[in-house]
């Protein structure tokens, strides 16, 4: 659980605008953000005049803004991303200098490419980036960008969806773990993905997308393949669940849909794999205690 993680989300409250300000009140946060004056003064503006607690209708003008926060729920920074026409822009700052140096602007990159491929279908991302701002163009380069143009004012990053899709199969991020399916669960839950509707879809198809895929007929049996039965540990919470398609879903049974947050959260995992994951208002802590049935070890490919 010591591995770097951000979830960004995108409900913008009255507290999160205060602790923006508060980022963008330091010279060191905003060198070489160009349009903080702005943003602070917007921020501002909107504290003052609107007394709602969630402004997020209001940061999402011209673009869509999400909160960074890290795996213990406490906002670290922001993202925003601007598409125009196939392309996406990605603005990114890691408001506290305590937090600098963490690998948690990686982890929020990662999540920015997540979204701009996956929720938003952009064909490239672009980063424009100060040329004195090391550890930001460190951060991009690592996480596969490459530098499009330059001036002395801007290096201009980009991603293309061909070139993130290839290297989210062949080159994983060393803080996440390696999940397997199945070809035939695979086959089947990339016709789901392409009908169903919902805010956690494009959760699945990421999942579905770094999957290492193997044969139905020689998966390891302690791995949680579609109808699975397994013992988990959702933070202190311990739960026998099993891993199910839409159709048959019964939460009240223990029978959680794929494209629930928890049934998406584990597809994949095998027995002993802990991580954290991202609910709609919380990030939870999960443990995967010990896959009870898997249909392949069973000898039930076809269920």
């Amino acid at each position: 659980m010591d591995k770097p993680f951000i979830s960004l989300c995108p409900e913008i409250t009255r507290a999160d605008a205060l602790t923006l300000m508060d980022w963008l009140e330091d010279e060191d946060v905003t060198r070489f953000l160009s349009d903080s004056r702005h943003v602070s003064r917007f921020i501002e503006q909107v504290i003052g005049r609107v007394q709602l607690p969630v402004l997020t209708h209001l940061f999402n003008q011209g673009g869509r803004f999400f909160m960074a926060y890290d795996r213990h729920d406490v906002p670290v920074g922001f993202v925003r991303l601007v598409k125009q026409g196939a392309e996406c822009e990605m603005v990114l700052v890691i408001g506290n200098r305590d937090n600098w140096g963490r690998k948690l602007g990686a982890s929020a990159i990662r999540e920015g490419l997540k979204l701009a491929f996956f929720d938003m279908r952009a064909e490239k991302l672009i980063a424009k980036i100060h040329p004195d701002n090391v550890r930001s163009l460190k951060a991009f380069l690592h996480g596969g960008f490459v530098l499009e143009s330059e001036s002395p004012v801007m290096k201009s990053l980009s991603m293309s969806s061909e070139r993130y899709l290839r290297l989210l199969r062949e080159s994983p991020a060393a803080h996440t773990s390696d999940i397997y399916i199945t070809e035939i669960d695979k086959a089947r839950l990339k016709n789901l993905v392409e009908v169903e509707r919902g805010p956690t879809v494009f959760e699945l198809e990421h999942e579905i997308e770094r999957a290492i895929v193997v044969d139905p007929w020689n998966v390891a049996d302690d791995v949680i393949t579609m109808n699975s039965k397994a013992l988990l540990h959702v933070d202190d919470e311990e739960r026998e669940v099993a891993l199910v398609y839409p159709e048959d879903a019964d939460e009240c049974a223990g029978k959680l849909s794929v494209f629930s947050d928890i049934g998406t959260a584990i597809l994949g995992y095998r027995a002993g794999d802990a991580f954290s994951w991202r609910m709609p208002n919380r990030t939870c802590h999960i443990r995967i205690g010990k896959v009870l049935y898997q249909p392949e070890a069973a000898g039930h490919y076809h269920l």
